[in-house]
């Protein structure tokens, strides 16, 4: 009993010690890289495993390319691993150059894959180039029309610049800006419909793929809409704004006007009592010339019997008026 309890554990032990071997030691992949004529010490597999370095990611894309006739070494592919990028994306971008003949060496590939971008999808381009399509953009003639334009650009990738250079949306808002600015230089709408392959030709003069990742081959006008009349409605606008102004001088005139007429009010009621304070100086004076004997009592009687009689002539005159103003009585 003791001896087959020895045996089976020592089975056990040999059993895991085989297990750990095989995951330090991936025989599969050594075969594998020995059948394709890739030459890969056991060692370096065992390395790789020390390193954290899955060797599946490495070997695989290592047969890959020396099937493809590159010459890609595994320090290389395991160095770009350990960097943070796509191995096998590399591969199938320096395979994928090769057959195109576009020379792509391992380091650029490398070097564009890292700075985030598809390497692949690059090369890609490169043989067969993208179609970018821009948003409608909006712009005014100078006759005030609006158009809605959109565009499709034909890109090529340009593979020295995919490293520092600028992306698609750069395309995008320099070809809306190349757009703006040939229908805002046009004297009439109808000009940008009648031609717009101008508008190809003026953006496509501007040098709009500078510094940018892309070579653009062609700028096609997709669809070109007649829009508002934003001159009318600026003018509109202006004309609403003008007379609102006017509206708001005039109630200041007005305003100033009513303040001078209440001005004038007062001024007139202060003169007014001015003249009833010089009359009521009149008996006073009347009675200091009396004292004094510069006025006689037949003087002053002559001054009433004047002031009676003119009295007497306003009354006249008021009633006629009256009478005047009063209806006429039907004869019975």
């Amino acid at each position: 009993m003791a001896s087959l309890i020895t045996s089976a554990f020592i089975l056990v032990l040999i059993v895991a010690a085989i297990m750990v071997f095989l995951h330090f030691v991936p025989l599969g992949l050594w075969i594998s890289a020995l059948a394709a004529d890739v030459h890969v010490s056991i060692i370096t597999l065992v390395g790789m495993r020390m390193r954290r370095v899955p060797p599946a990611k490495i070997i695989l894309p290592l047969i890959k390319a020396n099937k493809a006739g590159l010459n890609v070494q595994v320090n290389q592919l395991e160095a770009h691993y350990l960097a943070g990028g796509n191995v096998d994306k590399v591969v199938d971008a320096l395979i994928a150059a090769h057959r195109a003949q576009i020379p792509l060496p391992f380091e650029r590939s490398a070097a564009i894959d890292l700075a985030g971008r598809d390497v692949l999808e690059a090369v890609q381009m490169s043989v067969n180039p993208k179609v970018i399509e821009t948003p409608v953009v909006s712009a005014v003639a100078r006759n005030g029309i609006e158009l809605k334009i959109k565009a499709r650009v034909t890109v090529r990738a340009n593979i020295d610049r995919l490293v520092g250079g600028a992306g698609e949306p750069t395309i995008i808002a320099r070809v809306g800006e190349g757009i703006v600015t040939t229908v805002g230089s046009s004297e009439s709408h109808n000009d940008v419909l009648a031609n717009p392959d101008d508008i190809s030709k003026t953006v496509l003069g501007k040098g709009l793929d500078a510094g940018t990742a892309f070579e653009i081959l062609s700028i096609d006008i997709a669809d070109v809409d007649v829009g508002r009349n934003i001159g009318a409605e600026l003018q509109t606008d202006q004309a609403e704004a003008d007379k609102r102004i006017a509206q708001a001088k005039a109630e200041e005139r007005r305003a100033m006007a009513v303040a001078k007429e209440q001005e004038m009010k007062a001024y007139t009621q202060e003169m007014e009592a001015k003249v009833v304070e010089a009359q009521a100086e009149v008996p006073h004076a009347m009675a200091e010339a009396l004292r004094e004997g510069r006025l006689g009592v037949m003087d002053y009687y002559n001054l009433n019997n004047v002031q009676a009689d003119t009295d007497m002539r306003n009354a006249i005159s008021t009633a006629g008026a009256d009478d005047k103003m009063r209806p006429t009585q039907p004869v019975k």
